[in-house]
């Protein structure tokens, strides 16, 4: 799956169970694939295209960030090694798990 159709199909395939009682805010900056903005609220998810307020910025690469959802790159890994970037509320960053 690549990035573009994470975020595409991001909100149908969360699992309310998981993210219930969530209320956190990202914005996702993918160099090479687009900006996005996820609010996740007590189960629900919303994805929007494009900039926006957000409790926490993710920037990378596309090609990381494929990775990450392939599997084959580890998201803390990639933040130690400085092929992630989080700002804003870090301990939000790691709940970031329940979503997939």
């Amino acid at each position: 799956m690549e990035s573009r159709e994470y975020f595409e199909t991001l909100q149908a395939q969360a699992d309310a169970s998981k993210i219930a009682g969530m209320t956190n805010s990202y914005l996702f900056e993918i160099e090479g694939a687009g900006t996005w903005l996820v609010d996740v609220r007590d189960g629900a998810v919303t994805v929007t295209e494009g900039d926006g307020d957000a409790d926490t910025t993710i920037s990378t690469t596309k090609e990381t960030f494929d990775k990450i959802l392939a599997r084959e790159q580890n998201p803390t890994t990639a933040y130690m090694t400085g092929k992630l970037k989080v700002k804003g509320d870090i301990s939000a960053a790691l709940k970031l798990e329940k979503l997939y």
